[in-house]
């Protein structure tokens, strides 16, 4: 038999678009895991069209590579706050971590929770401040904020004496020090080799697998995938589940796999401390341990987080339902989610009252986004209430909400605004940085308060400022939260809009649609100056006469209309309104459609309010 493979588990942590997909690119490219003339595309671990689009890693995704003898498997970890349920649980399968810094922004809060989970491990990391090619690049006092963050997690002296590089990751370079040029990664691979000692050989010990991740595949089912800490996994192998409860069923695996570069290759057998694939198990979930069942040893299991936001998704029952979407009844959207939850376990999905709706519950607004835009690429339609905060009660019966770190950067002259906006949303600010160009302002802001308030920041800061954010806890209930203050401009007719009416119509506020767009009764067509909602009609036409005045017919100039995104369009909608997401279309609605309905749905808002 040949001499088992040494091997490393690697996972890349960062912060949302700090280089984490581009260096595994980096990695990938130079260690001849591409055949020569195979075409390479950028970002090849962001496998997901939304993930490219987006540049953001959605699902924490495993590749391998080998280097003087030794298997490096690397997994590469979502950056968002939102996804930080998958980090969590990856971080428990590898031997060190590779942190990435950006070397003008230095360490943003999503890169302290994930350096915290590390650390709590007692993982060793390997520092790389990368984009030092950057104008604004600050790399040694970068460093010197890393070093402070270690101190503030409570590192042990290992830990701080961590190697630092300093790279560009999207042109493959990564050197020891700023002045030794260097024109490959190689001083990483290096350092991770020197740095961090093989798994242990722990084939003849009892066996232990945990699934840290869930996978999906049509031909097979479901798939879990986990590592391997101690025996050996073969295939058609029988083996005792054991879940966090201690209940214990007795399953067979069909087919193994472990990864090679990219893909996923089928093995007889995997050995301790390898990454495996495992199929056969339907019933498989994040957390449970794969025993002998004459040796029943659990590991301790992965916890994952609640979620903190939900909103009900609606079978769409609007005029122009259907028109554009191949999946439209309830039946295709009860599927739908129940093949999500299949390998999105952040997510939470609970029926209601009503066949054709249903409770989805999720990380944050990004998180339900996310699998919203999937959806409608894929051909379903589905209407979509108000985000709603998840409440809990602590010991003593209070009311406690979800409270999160806001971190937002932006040009000094913009942060008045910022202090004040936040303010008014029950934030209480923590710390302001403020060097005469930039400021970086930390607040404490109720999750309620944050909602709408990203694209509201963009417009205030002129685009030129950053947003960030992450859950710290549990706070009482910080009392009510004004909501939009201005009312929607509600079209009153079926058919085109024209260019006439819209032309009127834009002095008394912003409109949301062009010319020729098919609009319906009940649809928000744009946003009204005052604070109250408009009935208008954006199909009138000019009427036309045989006298013609000169003057009176110039061009009539249209101002460009908003157009919403998905998120945009979530955080707009009030309570009364809902957004119709279809594969071309994103429209606002009242919930009611005629003004009979809008009055009726208000009488039994007053009167259950007046009931509580």
């Amino acid at each position: 038999m040949n001499e088992k493979q040494k091997m490393i588990n690697l996972a890349v942590i960062a912060h949302v678009d700090a280089g984490k997909s581009t260096l595994v690119d980096a990695f990938l490219r130079q260690s001849d895991v591409f055949r020569a003339g195979e075409e390479v595309v950028e970002c090849v671990m962001d496998s997901n069209d939304l993930e490219r689009e987006r540049g953001i890693t959605i699902y924490s995704k495993n590749c391998s590579i080998t280097h003087d003898g030794v298997k490096i498997n690397i997994v590469d970890t979502p950056g968002h706050a939102d996804f930080s349920s998958e980090v969590e649980r990856i971080i428990k399968t590898v031997d060190t971590v590779i942190l990435l810094v950006d070397s003008s922004e230095g360490p943003m809060p999503q890169t302290r929770f994930v350096l915290s989970k590390a650390l709590e491990l007692g993982l060793k990391p390997i520092l790389l401040i990368n984009k030092i090619d950057k104008k604004d690049a600050r790399p040694n006092e970068v460093v010197d904020e890393v070093y402070e963050l270690f101190l503030e997690l409570n590192a042990t002296d290992e830990q701080l004496d961590f190697p630092i590089l300093y790279g560009i990751a999207r042109e493959g370079i990564v050197q020891y020090d700023l002045d030794t040029p260097s024109n490959n990664i190689e001083p990483l691979f290096k350092t991770i080799l020197k740095h961090t000692p093989c798994y242990p050989d722990k084939d003849e010990e009892a066996l232990q697998v945990q699934i840290s991740a869930l996978a999906y595949d049509n031909f097979i089912g479901r798939l879990g995938i986990g590592r391997v800490y101690s025996g050996i996994l073969k295939e058609g192998m029988s083996v005792a589940i054991c879940d966090d409860e201690g209940h214990v069923r007795n399953k067979a695996i069909s087919q193994l796999f472990v990864y090679q570069g990219l893909k996923r290759v089928a093995v007889k057998e995997a050995h301790s401390g390898d990454i495996v694939v495992i199929a056969g198990i339907a019933d498989i979930s994040i957390g449970e341990t794969l025993c002998m069942p004459d040796q029943i040893l659990p590991m301790p299991s992965i916890k994952i987080e609640e979620p903190t936001l939900s909103m009900n998704f609606i079978v769409n029952k609007s005029p122009f339902a259907g028109q554009s979407g191949k999946y439209v009844t309830s039946r295709n959207l009860k599927e739908r989610l129940e093949k999500e939850l299949e390998v999105n376990v952040g997510l939470k999905v609970e029926a209601t009252d009503s066949a054709d709706c249903f409770k989805v519950s999720g990380r944050g607004e990004l998180h339900i986004s996310i699998l919203l835009e999937n959806m409608r690429r894929e051909g379903y339609e589905v209407a979509v209430s108000k985000p709603e905060v998840i409440l809990h009660k602590d010991e003593k019966g209070h009311t406690v909400e979800p409270v999160e770190e806001v971190i937002a950067l932006s040009p000094s002259t913009y942060s008045g605004t910022i202090i004040a906006k936040l303010n008014l949303r029950k934030g209480v600010m923590v710390d302001m940085d403020d060097d005469g160009s930039y400021c970086k302002i930390t607040y404490h802001v109720p999750t309620r308060g944050l909602l709408g308030y990203r694209s509201e920041f963009i417009n205030d800061t002129r685009g030129e400022g950053t947003l960030v954010c992450r859950l710290i806890g549990y706070e009482e209930y910080k009392g009510e939260i004004p909501q939009r203050t201005n009312g929607a401009m509600i079209s009153t007719d079926t058919g085109s809009a024209m260019t006439y009416a819209l032309w009127n119509l834009q002095e008394r506020g912003t409109l949301f649609i062009s010319p020729q767009t098919e609009v319906y009764e009940g649809m928000i067509i744009g946003v009204s100056a005052r604070n109250v909602d408009m009935d208008v009609n954006p199909l009138k036409n000019k009427k036309l006469t045989a006298i013609r005045s000169s003057g009176n017919d110039e061009a009539m100039r249209l101002t460009p209309p908003k157009i919403m995104t998905l998120e945009e369009a979530l955080e707009f909608i009030n309570d009364d309104e809902l957004v119709e997401i279809t594969p071309d279309t994103i429209r606002l609605r009242k919930k009611g459609l005629t003004p009979q309905e809008r009055r009726q749905y208000y009488r039994e808002k007053m009167n259950a309010e007046e009931l509580k």
